[in-house]
């Protein structure tokens, strides 16, 4: 059985403590909770995972290589034994818009080699952006990741099969989680298109019922290609989402 992940913002501790607690209750296909690192909001993910794993032990915080200056990143591998944080996805972040937070040249790699050096029982998880550059380019970073200890891989979301295949077959063997994130307003498509390059397939539809069907799908094909996955809701009714899903 693949896993299946869910994203989920850590707005504030209470919040996020009642939407885990629900999905726990209501939706038993859903093994582990992935958290962004989002400096707009207060709790840091590796925080928010420490609150959250009573409910699910399989929590994933991600955390961002420019915030860690490798020299004196004792503290969040402190803060990670000490709480059994047994799991992170390293990505690269993009410096805050108001430079509020210090920001230090540490690459993916670098932190990868770093984690994986002073806590060799950390699953260290890296990222793939299938729209970052060319495809050979990812493939090859992807090596590099490899090559620097990480242990699988988190992508960036999907929204069409055809490129999944394309990804997957360069990924197979590995540790992989599949993303994929419901569309459905102009604005959202928008953002995807201008800001992270996305690639949208002529026949999508900014519908529930066209997301709804397209993670199935996903669902199906990672079932059967023995990989994992991880829904990323942003603004939609969660409940409406995973009930689509999992009826």
């Amino acid at each position: 059985m693949n896993q299946i992940l869910l994203e989920v913002i850590p707005r504030d501790v209470q919040t996020l403590l009642s939407e885990v607690s629900f999905v726990k209750n209501n939706f038993s296909q859903i093994s582990g909770i992935n958290i962004p690192d989002l400096l707009r909001f207060e709790t840091r993910s590796w925080v928010a995972a420490s609150k959250i794993q009573n409910v699910f032990p399989n929590v994933i915080p991600h955390l961002r290589a420019i915030d860690f200056d490798l020299d004196h990143c004792g503290h969040i591998i402190e803060f990670l034994q000490k709480n059994s944080i047994s799991s992170v996805v390293v990505i690269k972040g993009d410096p805050p818009t108001d430079m509020s937070q210090k920001v230090y040249p540490t690459t993916s790699i670098k932190l990868i080699k770093k984690l994986k050096k002073e806590m060799s029982s950390l699953k260290v998880y890296a990222a793939v952006d299938q729209y970052r550059s060319g495809i050979k380019d990812e493939f090859d970073y992807i090596e590099m990741k490899i090559d620097a200890g990480a242990d699988g891989f988190l992508t960036q979301p999907f929204f069409d099969l055809r490129l999944i295949h394309i990804f997957t077959e360069k990924l197979r063997g590995k540790e992989v989680y599949i993303g994929i994130s419901p569309v459905t307003n102009e604005k959202s498509q928008s953002y995807w298109e201008s800001r992270n390059r996305a690639y949208f397939p002529r026949d999508f539809q900014l519908t529930m019922d066209w997301n709804v069907q397209f993670a199935k799908e996903v669902i199906d094909y990672c079932s059967k290609n023995h990989f994992n996955m991880y829904l990323m809701p942003i603004r939609i009714p969660l409940e409406t989402y995973l009930r689509g899903i999992f009826k």
